[in-house]
């Protein structure tokens, strides 16, 4: 059965940038109820239970008809937010020399890539992700996703997301998507970031 990860940093940690009633209602609702319904449908399954989240996303034909719905939301679900607090640190953290280069070769600067990721964010329409990832050539994209789709549907591998969803962002910044995604900038954690690529690399 999946558990709702714990944060390594209380929920006012992130403040001014992400307000304390967000994270908590946010981890603890939000998160905790993707959890639930994850492992109420696969409960139905129990050859399933070996299975890593990982697997059940990137090889969503393989998961029985009657639960794919419900596994892919709440997997998904379950998954993005996982790692979403993840690459968020109350520390002041930067880019390793291997990730900034390879972020610098690919957006021309890191102006440009912040700037490519927050207007991804900003223009998702409704609800969902956007993402910096490692595609199958080892080459890095930034897109969004629907929902709680994941970039593992792609075939790709995720190194940063951030969430969209009004949920994340609502109680503080009511409909201000873009000042939202400017302060979560402040919040990135680039060692979690970095350390992710090395391993995608390998």
């Amino acid at each position: 059965m999946f558990k709702l990860p714990e944060l390594s940093y209380k929920y006012d940690s992130l403040e001014p940038f992400i307000d304390a009633a967000t994270m908590e209602i946010h981890h603890s609702k939000h998160h905790q109820t993707y959890t639930n319904n994850l492992n109420d449908a696969l409960s139905k399954h129990p050859e399933l239970e070996e299975k890593t989240i990982e697997e059940l996303l990137s090889s969503q034909s393989n998961i029985p008809e009657d639960i794919r719905v419900a596994v892919v939301n709440n997997g998904g679900g379950f998954y993005n937010h996982s790692l979403f607090w993840t690459y968020m640190t109350p520390e002041k953290t930067r880019p390793s020399e291997k990730l900034e280069k390879k972020l610098i070769d690919t957006f021309g600067s890191m102006e440009s890539f912040k700037e490519l990721l927050i207007k991804t964010a900003a223009t998702r329409f409704g609800s969902g992700w956007a993402w910096l990832v490692l595609d199958k050539t080892d080459n890095l994209k930034v897109y969004s996703t629907a929902n709680q789709d994941s970039p593992l549907q792609m075939g790709d591998r995720p190194l940063l997301n951030v969430d969209v969803w009004e949920h994340a962002y609502y109680l503080k910044y009511q409909n201000r998507r873009p000042e939202y995604l400017q302060n979560w900038w402040s919040v990135i954690n680039w060692a979690t970031v970095s350390e992710t690529l090395d391993k995608s690399l390998l």
